[in-house]
């Protein structure tokens, strides 16, 4: 059988077990957005596809390889895998649901401490050689935080914003809320130790908000003037989800008047992100209330190898002739294949 992988070339051999499933199948590695016609020619007869979570998998191509059972993502996205045209040609979309969750988690939680610790202020203190004059300050104004010492809100509550949860209770942090669309049962919150809150409540309860949704047409741009306005005066704001979840312009405003203390962001809106980014071009006043990172959350080695881990047990099972555990699509399954 064989796979044709689509993403950073070397990955399979990198992350799939030495003795898995992924190993014994005829490999073609090709890099994302080239022309349909070039995969067809090199692995047109394959069995399975594995793709980067963000490159696409046109209808175009599905349509046109006869033998193609399963498209599995190499991450949780799969939005740009073409689902019509696998669910009319009776093909298998997966991804690796939860793979980097816990990698996400801990980026969203030293983005939280980073900044009560004000690292970026802090660095360039010790570098500049105000070393013990920053630190008196500190002593003399009272004013570094524990992170036990905040009410932190997660907006959306799936994998991520569990594993969150989790490291957050290891912390101490006692009041942990959360938000989304249909509530867990109590045994649930007790569970996580989180308290449900509506939005607004949310908001106006936390010191600390943090972003864990997806992007859609209600999210888009979601924190915006009015969503800031509803949040603490001094608070902080996490994004590791997705960076078409903030509104740049509504952000500096709120970092320009102080309103909000800081923005720690492992993603912004237009990636890649150049030197021209709107937030990179403001005054030192707001670029130092912003903790930045480049959308690296979750791509540690570990989620790799997790992730693979999951591909090598949907794809054994699909040539085993059983379902793959992590369908998202609805596909129309032809007994030929």
């Amino acid at each position: 059988m064989k796979v044709l992988h689509i993403g950073k070339q070397g990955n399979l051999q990198r992350f799939a077990a030495a003795d898995g499933f992924l190993r014994s199948l005829e490999l073609t590695d090709l890099k994302p957005g080239l022309p349909v016609k070039e995969y067809l020619d090199q692995a047109g007869d394959a069995d399975f596809i594995v793709v980067d979570a963000i490159s696409s998998v046109s209808g175009e191509l599905i349509k046109q390889m006869p033998n193609l059972k399963v498209i599995h993502s190499e991450g949780v996205a799969y939005n740009a895998i073409d689902l019509k045209a696998a669910d009319e040609y009776g093909v298998y979309v997966c991804n690796a649901k939860g793979m980097n969750a816990m990698a996400v988690a801990e980026q969203a939680v030293l983005l939280m401490v980073g900044m009560l610790r004000n690292v970026v202020v802090n660095d360039a203190a010790v570098r500049n050689g105000h070393q013990i004059e920053t630190k008196e300050g500190y002593m003399q104004n009272g004013n570094l935080y524990e992170l036990a010492d905040c009410s932190v809100g997660l907006i959306g509550f799936g994998d991520i914003a569990q594993k969150t949860a989790r490291l957050l209770k290891a912390y101490g942090v006692k009041e942990i809320y959360y938000y989304k669309r249909h509530r867990l049962d109590l045994e649930q919150e007790q569970q996580f130790g989180v308290q449900y809150r509506e939005l607004d409540d949310l908001l106006a309860s936390s010191r600390i908000v943090s972003l864990h949704l997806p992007v859609t047409d209600a999210t888009m741009h979601m924190a915006d003037q009015d969503f800031f306005a509803k949040m603490q005066p001094g608070s902080y704001l996490v994004n590791t989800a997705r960076g078409e979840l903030v509104d740049d312009a509504a952000l500096i405003e709120v970092l320009k008047s102080g309103r909000l203390a800081m923005a720690g962001l492992d993603t912004l809106d237009h990636e890649p992100v150049l030197k021209n980014h709107p937030l990179l071009n403001q005054s030192s006043g707001i670029t130092r209330r912003l903790l930045l990172s480049p959308h690296i959350g979750g791509i540690t080695a570990a989620s790799f190898y997790r992730g693979y881990a999951m591909i090598d047990e949907d794809l054994r099972l699909i040539a085993q002739g059983r379902k793959p555990k992590r369908v998202v699509n609805h596909p129309q399954i032809h007994e030929s294949k």
